[in-house]
């Protein structure tokens, strides 16, 4: 395995991390389909527990338009793809 692969390996388990902090979420619940039209729990104050995991966990500050945009699973890895987060 080399560098880039354990560094991806590592963002996503960050990744994932964040997702069972803050809803409490199973690891093999989090999917393209994880997000707020399907999770009941996933309200502004969940959300921004998730912008505050990701800021912490990858030394980066959101803009505020992806703050408003960080709506999923799935959105979440694009969004940190722009902060040169790589899974």
């Amino acid at each position: 395995m080399d560098a880039l692969q354990s560094n991806t390996m590592e963002n996503q388990e960050k990744y994932n991390q964040a997702f069972v902090r803050v809803f409490g979420a199973k690891p093999e619940d989090l999917n393209e389909n994880f997000g707020k039209d399907t999770v009941g729990e996933w309200d502004s104050v969940h959300q921004l527990g998730l912008v505050s995991e990701f800021e912490k966990a990858f030394d980066i500050l959101f803009d505020p338009e992806d703050i408003m945009e960080l709506t999923s699973y799935a959105k979440g890895k694009e969004i940190l793809k722009k902060y040169e987060v790589e899974f």
